[in-house]
């Protein structure tokens, strides 16, 4: 299913078609984690590092899961995963939330497009009947969480001691955004 949405950027529309994305798509979210991965460490952001999330990972989270691709014109400009629980982050909760994981923007995609891939993870949530939208961000990440902060994401929490790959942890800041009390349109 595709989900056509379009939007302004400074004077031109551009419409992004949302679809999930299937195995097919393994390369292409490799391509897109891998960009976003090289352009934090071209600023000086340590978060995410190429070679670092493969086509086994986006293969299980497209088992277990959901991940979206955002297309304009036939060509990936983003992604995400959508998670209904996160544990390792924010434990054992009732499912009132969708918990967003690797929010990807390709370099070059229209300004816009990471607020438009945030608009459709909130749509798909409250779809689903839940209220809330919860992410985590690396607590070493400011430029990250006053991105989110500015979206209407508020911090409700720090999680020190997340598990990362390799038996690593690392600390991170838990933000949410109440879907329900969102003014409709």
């Amino acid at each position: 299913m595709c989900w056509p949405h379009t939007f302004t950027v400074i004077g031109m529309t551009a419409q992004l078609a949302f679809r999930r994305a299937d195995t097919d798509d393994l390369d292409t979210l490799v391509a897109l984690y891998d960009g976003a991965a090289r352009w934090m460490i071209d600023r000086g952001i340590d978060q995410w590092k190429p070679g670092e999330k493969d086509a086994d990972h986006f293969r299980l989270r497209i088992k277990e899961g959901e991940v979206w691709l955002a297309e304009l014109r036939g060509e990936a400009v983003g992604a995400y995963e959508l998670w209904w629980e996160d544990e390792p982050a924010w434990g054992v909760q009732p499912p009132v939330a969708g918990y967003v994981h690797r929010l990807m923007v390709r370099r070059g995609a229209p300004a816009g497009t990471g607020g438009e891939l945030l608009a459709h993870v909130e749509r798909r949530i409250t779809d689903s009947g839940r209220s809330h939208c919860r992410l985590d961000c690396v607590a070493s990440n400011p430029r990250l969480r006053v991105y989110y902060e500015g979206r209407g994401y508020a911090v409700v929490g720090e999680q020190p001691f997340k598990a990362g790959s390799g038996g690593s942890s690392y600390a991170v800041t838990l933000m949410e955004k109440d879907l329900a009390s969102k003014a409709p349109g």
